[in-house]
């Protein structure tokens, strides 16, 4: 049990739900941090991804992400091309990166047919080995801050990729919500906080470094115990000088349980 352990994740509080859920079970007082917000390219995302696969043809598309999922289908269902848009992702061999991806592409009508055991750009690409898709086409509609890795990855692995930007990641910019945490923050209250991407890292510098020195930041998260969710998320919080601990399953559930081991001890 983490009684009355304070812990954070930097996601918002609808994002947060499963991590909420877990700290609340083991008596932990869980703080989401919304940590950086969307900027939608716009409505044309619809026409062109729609256009991509009509004039790429790939074999596969890949989603890396929920929000990616769930941004590309609500734009579709506000300029009325939903049915376009299950009709061209159902003709390719789909790809979820994980469980939350999967569930919320199952709610949008589509079936998965891959989902690898690791969930993380690695994961996929030892999936795409395991299935020998080399000489194969994938399209993978994602974030505009994402990193080349993936593509090159799969480059490497003999299989073309082609990326569709849906949308750019800034900094949340209503931080009145981070005042609970400030505070305890200040006074070293904070157990514990698990970082779930790269830019949730860039995201939480850019909105604590409003109120604090970097050195003081530092100290600060030096008292307390950091969770990466993956190894890129981990790379990210090396380059602000963060130690850290990486999740062994690059999930939530399993972010929480390396927390929790360790603030157990």
């Amino acid at each position: 049990m983490l009684d009355g352990k304070i812990i954070a994740i930097t996601r918002s509080k609808d994002d947060a739900t499963e991590f909420i859920e877990l700290a609340q079970k083991n008596n932990a007082k869980p703080i989401s941090l919304p940590t950086i917000e969307l900027v939608s390219k716009g409505e044309q995302i619809v026409d062109e991804f729609l256009e991509s696969i009509e004039k790429y043809d790939p074999d596969y598309s890949v989603f890396m992400s929920s929000k990616a999922v769930k941004l590309l289908f609500d734009t579709a269902k506000q300029v009325g091309k939903l049915e376009k848009l299950q009709l061209a992702v159902a003709n390719t061999m789909v790809m979820s990166v994980g469980p939350k991806t999967t569930e919320t592409l199952e709610n949008e009508g589509i079936k998965v047919n891959y989902q690898p055991t690791t969930y993380s750009s690695v994961g996929v690409g030892e999936e795409f080995t395991r299935i020998h898709a080399i000489g194969r086409k994938v399209i993978v509609p994602r974030s505009g801050a994402s990193t080349p890795f993936l593509k090159e990855l799969l480059n490497k692995i003999g299989i073309d990729v082609m990326e569709i930007h849906l949308y750019d990641v800034c900094a949340f910019r209503d931080t009145t919500q981070w005042n609970e945490f400030r505070d305890l923050f200040s006074r070293g209250k904070v157990n514990g906080v698990v970082f779930t991407s790269a830019s949730s890292v860039r995201g939480f510098f850019e909105i604590m470094s409003k109120d604090y020195d970097e050195n003081q930041l530092l100290e600060n998260l030096q008292k307390i115990y950091v969770v990466a969710i993956g190894p890129f998320t981990a790379d990210e919080l090396k380059k602000f000088k963060v130690q850290n601990t990486v999740s062994q399953v690059h999930t939530v559930s399993g972010s929480f349980d390396t927390l929790k081991e360790a603030l157990s001890n």
